[in-house]
């Protein structure tokens, strides 16, 4: 026993004389100084940092996604030599594969892409739109009331799928790599499998009633005996490697024509479903000029309407007006001015956001500093406004759903992307098309189905929002690229629903005013406060003694769950920084280590 003893403090002292030797090699003798005892100095850590948390820093640029498996596709795509729309590209059609409750073929989004040799910045609108034979009557019962098993469930509830195509615009124009090479990895992925997470196990078990009821998400998403899939099982989709296999050889062709085109008008006429072959050859992503705003000297781009940018903006406005670094990050002077703020923001959102190809949403009016200014001045420091007394009175908001998912790209070549896609709800609609794997969204849902209904009051008032054939739904989704001096300086993004903008006017005021690093950007608590009810409600964190004072402002506080999965990039001027949020389980951030040429200047 006493031998055993001894060479153990053997070994404790050569390893403390090992790790004392390490240190002065690396560090040099300021360090064998702190461990001298005759030092009037305080010992010190070998390694000290300033932050409790920290990003993951690169050299050559960096991705960031909500699953390991499709961030490391990203990454090794920019490694092949692919710039960041070739990354994007390829984790959009691996998230189909690997997180299916949001990646997916048969939704819609919202891209914003920043290109260094062109200096511009440009947004990709793929947001769904309604079939040519689709009318607000349809979702509606005898009393006038909205039929969910129509407007979220099953075959009616889908608009027509922009993904491939917002997907394959942005190949088309910016990618460098070929298009089947691109697809390749996400081909790979659908034909071997993936092992099952339990994030995903748990995901599939708590849709399991909706998907059950579709015969082809019963086959995909569950065993033959229709158990479910646990984790560590290996779960393969072949039905969508066809399908990814038919968008590698035709382009968007291969799914807005021919073979999978003709699968989806198929099952659509079988189960009384709307989208035809006409809807899907019909489908155009739109390029479109980002709207912008300054704030506090860097360049704030998103996706204008029917995105969600445009109330970001416009919450920045209002913010850019207060010292919020003096009062303090989370404190209550910070919050009371964030919740403020976003009541404002979206009682405009209520009323006027919706596709402008068919309503002229008053953008240049909203995020105008002069209005930002006139917002402000109702803002009582003091005391919390009731959002009775906030105008406009016309809609309430719909919520989207909280499963959207959002990455984030950077490569080295100075290209920033920043991608936010969604099925609407969790697994979208239920429906899986037969013998494509491809799941449906079920946006149709998030138009203001009983406007012009006698009676109708609230989100069912909204006539920027109503339905017609060919339009697109409002959105909450707000992806962002902020640039300084030109070049990207962050890339973010989120899901969340309702929660989307907030949290996204969280992240910015968190890195540009309170100094944050990405991480510690990314895991603060974060609040919101939307135009439907007088309720703040906030993440666990939020310190009790700021929590009492914004009561004493009369906020009627209430707890919520975590809010949001911000997955971003940042690049400093030297280093890339990514953080994925640990809300939600298998987010990853990896970056590209090599010794190749920092991001070049855009050209101004």
């Amino acid at each position: 026993m006493t031998h055993s003893l001894q060479i153990k403090n053997n070994l404790y002292r050569a390893c403390l004389m090992f790790t004392f030797a390490v240190n002065l090699l690396v560090c040099g003798p300021n360090v064998a100084a702190a461990t001298d005892q005759n030092t009037t100095q305080p010992a010190t850590y070998i390694l000290r940092y300033d932050a409790l948390y920290h990003p993951v820093q690169s050299t050559n640029g960096m991705v960031a996604s909500q699953n390991t498996l499709s961030s490391i596709i990203g990454a090794r795509i920019l490694e092949q030599g692919g710039n960041a729309v070739d990354a994007a590209v390829a984790m959009g059609f691996s998230l189909a594969v690997t997180l299916p409750r949001a990646g997916n073929l048969g939704g819609g989004g919202f891209m914003v892409v920043h290109m260094a040799a062109e200096g511009k910045t440009l947004t990709i609108d793929y947001r769904g739109s309604a079939p040519a034979s689709a009318s607000a009557e349809q979702f509606l019962n005898a009393d006038g009331e909205v039929d969910f098993s129509r407007s979220k469930l099953g075959y009616t509830a889908s608009t027509v799928p922009g993904t491939v195509a917002g997907l394959h615009e942005a190949h088309q124009r910016w990618g460098k790599l070929p298009w089947k090479k691109v697809l390749a990895p996400a081909i790979e992925q659908a034909k071997k499998g993936i092992l099952v997470t339990r994030d995903l196990a748990w995901a599939l078990n708590s849709k399991r009633a909706v998907l059950m009821q579709n015969s082809d998400s019963s086959r995909t998403y569950f065993k033959d005996t229709g158990a479910g899939y646990q984790p560590g099982e290996l779960m393969r989709r072949p039905d969508l490697a066809w399908t990814l296999q038919q968008i590698a050889d035709r382009g968007r062709d291969g799914f807005y024509r021919g073979k999978v085109a003709e699968r989806i008008e198929r099952a659509m006429r079988d189960h009384g479903g709307l989208i035809t072959s006409a809807d899907l050859k019909a489908y155009k992503a739109l390029v479109k000029e980002p709207i912008t705003t300054d704030y506090r000297g860097y360049t704030v781009a998103t996706s204008p309407p029917p995105a969600g940018g445009t109330h970001l903006l416009q919450m920045l406005n209002i913010l850019e007006r207060y010292p919020l670094l003096d009062y303090g990050h989370n404190s209550a002077a910070s919050l009371h001015l964030l919740a403020e703020s976003m009541k404002r923001a979206y009682a405009y959102r209520a009323q006027y956001l919706g596709d402008p190809a068919f309503y002229p949403v008053p953008v240049a009016r909203l995020i105008d500093k002069a209005f930002a200014t006139e917002m402000a001045g109702n803002i009582d420091l003091a005391l919390a406004t009731p959002v009775a007394q906030i105008e406009p009175r016309n809609g309430l908001e719909l919520d989207e759903g909280p499963d959207t998912t959002h990455y984030s790209v950077m490569d080295a070549e100075g290209n920033a992307v920043s991608n936010t896609y969604t099925l609407s709800a969790s697994f979208g609609s239920g429906v899986t098309i037969p013998g494509t794997g491809i799941l449906m969204n079920n946006q149709i849902n998030n138009f203001a189905l009983r406007y012009g209904v006698a009676g109708a009051t609230g989100a069912n008032a909204s006539f920027a929002n109503s339905l017609a054939p060919g339009k697109r739904t409002k959105s909450t989704q707000t992806p962002i690229i902020i640039l300084r001096e030109g070049q990207p300086f962050l890339a973010t993004g989120t899901p969340g629903g309702s929660r989307i903008i907030t949290t996204m006017v969280q992240i910015v005021s968190n890195v540009i005013d309170h100094n944050m690093n990405l991480a510690e950007a990314t895991y603060a608590p974060r609040i919101y406060h939307g135009w439907d009810k007088d309720e703040l409600e906030y993440e666990p964190g939020i310190s009790v003694d700021t929590l009492e004072r914004l009561s004493e402002r009369g906020h009627i506080l209430q707890p919520g769950a975590s809010m949001g999965s911000v997955q971003s990039v940042l690049w400093d001027g030297t280093t890339f920084s990514g953080a994925a949020d640990p809300r939600r389980p298998g987010a990853m951030a990896i970056g590209v280590n090599s010794l190749k040429v920092s991001p070049k200047k855009s050209s101004k």
